[in-house]
């Protein structure tokens, strides 16, 4: 009975040691696998690193060539309202020369009107025909008269000056033309100054 117990005491250190060689082998392992899987988050922090370096490096490519677009873009626009503006002027330009060239004869005229030792008759037959010269070169520039006399008052062509009692014309009608209003095809250019009608037989009724 005292031998098996002596047995027992000599195996109880052994299976304690190899009870404490497998706590550690288990350590070392837990160790290790945490030092392995420490590596690896280190070396997927560092492949991420080089990603957003490398995604960084074309934003920032992408950024200077929408800058250099957009600087590009600017240069042409301006140019562009410079040569629109220049166009615009030298258009305006060329169309006054025009105008104003058709009525360079009609200048001539008048100055040989006022070198003439006519009568006055004649002074005023010159004048007529100057009149009419201009009338045909306003007519070909598509200048047309606003018609005034006998026609119904329109406040959008007519500008009234006053009105005249008359019981031979119709109410609201113009009855003199003080100046001559035109427009330039629908355009108005400048209303009729005129008189208008006050008939007072039509304004009783």
């Amino acid at each position: 009975m005292a031998k098996h117990e002596t047995e027992l005491t000599v195996l109880e250190p052994q299976e304690s040691a190899a009870g404490a060689a497998e706590v550690d082998g288990a350590a070392n392992g837990a160790q290790a696998t945490g030092a392995a899987t420490e590596a690896a988050s280190v070396e997927v922090a560092r492949a991420e690193v080089l990603v957003s370096r490398a995604e960084l490096e074309q934003l920032k490519g992408e950024r200077d060539q929408l800058l250099d677009r957009l600087a590009r873009l600017q240069a042409e626009f301006e140019n562009a309202r410079k040569r629109a503006e220049r166009e615009r002027v030298d258009y305006r330009e060329y169309a006054t020369g025009n105008v104003v060239e058709q009525f360079l004869p009609v200048l001539d005229n008048f100055e040989l009107a006022l070198k003439s030792t006519g009568t006055a008759a004649q002074l005023r037959h010159g004048v007529e025909l100057i009149v009419k010269q201009m009338e045909e070169i306003l007519r070909q520039l598509q200048v047309n008269p606003i018609a005034a006399v006998g026609e119904a008052f329109d406040p959008r062509v007519h500008e009234a000056l006053g009105t005249v009692e008359r019981e031979d014309l119709p109410d609201q009608h113009v009855a003199e033309e003080i100046r001559r209003g035109y427009k330039l095809r629908e355009r108005l250019l400048r209303p009729a100054m005129v008189r208008v009608v006050h008939n007072p037989k039509q304004t009783a009724e």
